[in-house]
């Protein structure tokens, strides 16, 4: 995946993954630790949580079509891999949140 062609959203507009959708299986061990792999990215990379909570559903039994959201994810971190949360030891720093939703500023 290191010369995959990036994209510009971790997750497809209007994928509904489901458990048992009739594709075919596939590695298990490499699914988990794809998604593994990608929580623990989450740490410093919020933009891709909610895609990585969604594909972490199906570690139990992996289908191409999880496989395929997953490698998205990859595609999408690919292509802004300068992103990032930066977190300094000992320093004091600011935190804000902000979402269109509610039009609110929060700072924590």
């Amino acid at each position: 995946m290191s010369n995959c062609n990036s994209v510009s959203t971790p997750v497809e507009v209007g994928l509904k993954l489901i458990k048992e959708s009739g594709g075919k299986r596939v590695d298990s061990t490499l699914y988990k630790q794809i998604v593994r792999s990608l929580m623990y990215l989450t740490a410093t990379r919020s933009d891709i949580m909610h895609a990585v909570s969604l594909i972490s559903r199906y570690m139990e039994s992996p289908r191409e079509t999880h496989l395929l959201a997953a490698k998205r994810i990859l595609r999408y971190w690919q292509g802004t891999i300068e992103y990032g949360l930066f977190y300094k030891n000992g320093e004091k720093s600011d935190l804000f949140d902000f979402t269109d939703s509610v039009r609110n500023i929060y700072r924590y």
